[in-house]
């Protein structure tokens, strides 16, 4: 269905009375907690939400890690709190270790930590997440990884991410469409981040730019171009933006293989992808989850959130702003 949801399809018009279900339910959702119907808990610290209105990977969480290491620059104390989305922990909430393995916490949760060292709380309920990290550590900000439409927790500051190149698709609600709200939602944010592509006007723009490929096993670095016969593999929401990176910087796979969003590996179907003298290449988010049992010949590619001048100067305002009023 995904391939469906950038493009016009006749298969929309079979699933319209789906489509149609789903806004309405998430319509009242909403609107229950808006009228008080549905209890809100606000966190006695600002809880800054980055989120995005459409399904697939738009680039939240190199935003979050932006966001995370900016402010931490300037002194303040960081906590992130996420769903951990295909993680199964054992108990609810947790906080990430450097012993937590993906498999645990998901893969969006320990790439955040270990990329800014951020008291990281993970539980399906955003609440209990954000007391565990309150209970370890007293922090100034709670930045959520995702849980736009997670209206049990107040929030001060909603930012979405939009991919700036596929925008939003069709416009449709899902299952139509890529859309978990329409794009009126817009109007009530506090900021809209253009991630590629040429932002509209109330937009800021960003991009992700990639940095040296980093070797699971030895952790040496060198640029990709450096790297010779290369099988690159992206399980990411979206795994075409990965592979258009290699191709911007001049990098040609041997081939490319995507895989679904958040994809659980394994050493042998991994190592069955390359043949001898061969390099896998990889994203960060799918690195943290093959670690453990990585080859010397499996590379992964970081990639770093970078906003405009006048973009960050906008973010951080907003937000000291926020702090600075309930501190």
């Amino acid at each position: 269905m995904m391939k469906n949801f950038w493009s016009e399809s006749y298969l929309r018009y079979l699933l319209f009375p789906l489509s149609l279900a789903y806004g309405l339910i998430s319509n009242l959702v909403r609107l229950s907690y808006l009228l008080g119907l549905r209890k809100v808990w606000h966190a006695p610290v600002p809880v800054v939400v980055i989120g995005n209105i459409t399904v697939g990977g738009n680039g939240k969480t190199p935003l979050v890690i932006w966001l995370v290491l900016a402010l931490q620059r300037y002194g303040f104390q960081i906590g992130v709190v996420l769903r951990g989305y295909k993680g199964k922990g054992v108990t609810y909430p947790f906080l990430v270790t450097r012993d937590t393995q993906a498999h645990q916490a998901g893969d969006e949760a320990v790439l955040i930590y270990q990329r800014t060292n951020a008291i990281v709380g993970v539980a399906p309920s955003r609440k209990k997440a954000v007391e565990a990290v309150l209970s370890h550590s007293a922090v100034d900000v709670i930045i959520t990884d995702d849980g736009l439409q997670h209206y049990a927790l107040a929030r001060d500051i909603e930012i979405i991410v939009i991919d700036g190149e596929r925008r939003f698709g069709n416009g449709w609600w899902l299952p139509v469409g890529p859309m978990r709200e329409l794009k009126s939602r817009l109007n009530n944010v506090t900021a809209i981040i253009s991630n590629g592509g040429q932002p509209l006007p109330g937009e800021l723009k960003m991009n992700l730019m990639p940095g040296l490929a980093v070797n699971l096993k030895s952790g040496k670095q060198k640029s990709i171009k450096e790297l010779d016969n290369i099988v690159a593999i992206a399980g990411i929401g979206n795994p075409e933006r990965f592979f258009n990176t290699l191709y911007k910087h001049g990098v040609k796979p041997l081939k490319t293989v995507s895989f679904s969003d958040h994809q659980i590996y394994d050493s042998l179907s991994l190592n069955a992808l390359t043949s001898f003298g061969q390099t896998l290449l990889m994203t960060e988010k799918d690195a943290v989850k093959v670690r453990s049992f990585s080859e010397a010949h499996w590379w992964y590619l970081p990639v770093d959130a970078v906003l405009s001048s006048v973009a960050t100067k906008q973010l951080l305002a907003t937000i000291f702003k926020v702090i600075l009023s309930v501190s």
